[in-house]
This record gives structure tokens, sequence and C-alpha cells, in this order.
């Protein structure tokens, strides 16, 4: 019988060492809600003590993603921003980082706003220019911050030539890999030494908790991570935690299914009169489709468009009915954001505009529906929207 490091990614994330829970046989992990634990010997402290420094229900949604992800050891916190919070505080007063020109807002929002005031500076760069990049590197750079594909333009960055650049820097490399999930990149083989989630995206995936994920390669690196996990304490609880676990056991069918409702979208919008630009990595005429096709397994489910203007949208967004018209992305239902008031809200216009995140720019996180449902559904409210253009 092969072990658990040689099933495929699909079947390992069901059949794993948390598969069976050794005491009663249960086929779910147990929810320990327990804030402490007592302690048998004065000399001698069991494993658990606080629930802050490790509980058994969090340490198994950390072993999971750890495993999925190929690193050493894995962090739940409780959010997305707290888990690259906690990560940036392997950081010191004076070092420089170089992030992703259109980062999610969160993370421009900390590391404009937070990380300036303890004396951590930053350069944008656009990651899909190498040359761009190099530029941007000081004598005290530390840190390489990558989405890939970023949020909300879905660039591609090549994660293993960053992370060659890095090291020859003495610097990180920290990877979001929110969009994509280990079922179709990991970023740890390509070179990265932090892989960043927000787990209440596609991991989770059913819009009904918040979570953040985080996976270190080297077993030093992520001591100093789990130092930090314990003295922040941004952790995450334990329903949350086996929330998360219970949406992971579906992820590779629902990614499966999402991703080729996304593409046939993406084609959809792209000829389409009123759609004058489609973000898609799936697409053959997207400036990074073929290193996307080199190192991963697909594009995604969440692409963006831009609809002719403003009036447009609003227009659009009025009339078109299945998709939740939301904040966040990755559930099983599809959901429709408006980034420049969403999840880029945090971001100065002028900022936003130069980036290209326009003000008729739209982002679809496609879930479970009929795929034809949804092409129906936005054939109908494009063709109600188009009455904005000739009145």
């Amino acid at each position: 019988m092969p072990t658990e490091n040689e099933f495929t990614f699909e079947t390992s994330i069901l059949h794993n060492s948390h598969k069976i829970d050794p005491v009663t046989g249960a086929v779910s992990v147990p929810i320990h809600h327990a804030s402490t634990f007592h302690q048998f010997d004065i000399d001698s402290f069991g494993r658990y003590d606080y629930s802050r420094s490790g509980n058994p229900t969090r340490e198994a949604l950390e072993d999971l993603i750890a495993q999925m992800e190929g690193g050493t050891r894995g962090f739940a916190f409780s959010s997305g921003m707290a888990a690259i919070s906690t990560a940036f505080l392997l950081l010191s007063a004076g070092d420089h980082v170089v992030i992703t020109d259109d980062v999610y807002g969160g993370t421009y929002r900390m590391i404009t706003q937070v990380l300036t005031r303890f004396g951590i500076s930053h350069s944008f760069a656009d990651m899909t220019d190498i040359e761009a990049v190099k530029r941007a590197i000081k004598p005290n750079t530390k840190l390489f911050y990558v989405e890939t594909p970023s949020n909300p333009l879905l660039k591609v960055t090549d994660i293993k030539e960053i992370s060659r650049i890095a090291k020859e820097h003495g610097a990180l490399t920290f990877v979001d890999n929110t969009f994509l999930t280990p079922a179709l990149q990991k970023p740890l083989e390509l070179g990265a030494d932090v892989v960043l989630h927000s787990a209440t995206k596609f991991l989770s995936g059913h819009s009904d908790t918040v979570a953040g994920l985080a996976v270190v390669k080297d077993p030093a690196l992520a001591d100093k991570l789990g130092f930090l996990q314990n003295s922040f304490g941004a952790v995450l609880g334990v329903q949350d935690a086996w929330l998360v676990m219970r949406g992971i056991k579906t992820l590779h069918v629902r990614l499966s299914h999402s991703v080729a409702a996304a593409e046939k979208m993406a084609h959809f919008l792209q000829s389409h009169d009123l759609v004058k630009n489609v973000y898609y990595p799936g697409l053959k005429n997207h400036p990074q489709y073929a290193l996307q096709q080199q190192q991963a397994k697909g594009a995604g489910a969440v692409l963006s468009f831009e609809l002719e203007n403003e009036s447009v949208l609003r227009s659009f967004i009025e009339n078109v009915k299945l998709p939740v018209f939301a904040v966040s992305l990755g559930a099983v239902e599809s959901i429709l954001s408006y980034p420049a008031k969403m999840s880029h809200a945090a971001m100065p216009a002028e900022e936003r505009e130069s980036r290209g995140i326009s003000s008729s720019l739209l982002r679809l996180s496609a879930g479970l529906e009929n795929a034809d449902d949804m092409l129906e559904d936005f054939s109908q409210a494009l063709k109600k929207s188009k009455k904005v253009i000739t009145v």
C-alpha cells in the first residue's frame, strides 16, 4: 500500500495521518474546546499546555496544510491578514521589502501604513518584469513579496526566478497562494520560503469562516515563525480550524469545476463588445500564459474584466442575478466583486488607477453553478447594460 506521501494530491487530502482519531476511531478530527490542559508532572509538561501555544484541532489543520504545500511546518491564524502580518514580523527595523504592485488592498494597507511606522520600507514593482524587480532592490532588501496570480489583475510572477534573486541577496520570498491553493501551485517547490493563504477562500470554500494559513520550508525559519505565532497570538479557533479541514476534503472537486467555469466565462467575456479587457491566465493571449502553464497545474477560478465604463458596470451589477455581489472569493457560490470599493478600497484612487485597477473593473470568482446558467445570466445583464451606451 502506498505511504501517505506517495498518494496523489486529491487522495492525500482525505487519507492522511488525521484520517482517523486514534482514540475513538472517529473519521472526523475532534474539536478540542479546551483553553488549558492538565499537567500530570511538575517537571515534565505534556505536549499541550495552553491553546494559544498549541491545540490538537488546530495542529491537525497545520499538519495538513504543511503536507499539502510540501513544507516542514504549517501555522493557522485567525485570518489571512493575521497570517500575513505575523509573517511580516520576521522583518526588523531598517529592512526593505520588494512587493507586487497590484497586491491585495489589505496587504497594501499593512505595508504602507503599519510597517512604515516600524522603520520597514518598501518598493512596489511589476513582478512580471524581472528587470523592474532588480531595479527595486536595495542593500537592505530582506523580503520579496509575491502574489501570483495577483489580485485583481491576475498578473503571473516567475516564482522560481524571484526566489533565485532573493537568495542571491540573502532575502526571503513570501508567496500568497490564495488564488491557486496547493492543488494547482506549490511555491515552496519553486524556491519560496513562506507560503501564505487566506483560508477563508478556496481552502474553506463555503463563505462560513475566516482563517489564515502559513507554511514554511526551512525548519529554523519555521521555529522563528512559530515563536511569533505564539507571541502575537492571532491563532485560529478550533471550530474554524475544523471548518477549514472539512472544506479541504472537497477542494479538488470544487476547484476542478470552478476552474472549468472560469475558463468558459473568460472566453465569453473576451468576445463581448462591452468588455474592454479580460484578465485571466488561462487565456492564450494573457502575457504570462506560458509561464502559468509551466509553474502551475491550472489558471485558477478567478478572473477580472473591465467594462466599457462605470455606467455600464453599474447597470450590469443592477441586472446580474446569479453571483453574490460581495467582498471575498473562492466559495461554492460565484462571487462578483468591485475592487475599487471592496478589496482595494484601502488603496488611494490615483494608486489604483496607475496600476490599472479602474472604476469599471470587476472580479469574478467562479463557484459551483452550472456555467451555462452563469453565461445566460451575464448575457442578459450585458444586453440590458448595452442600453446605457445607446441612449
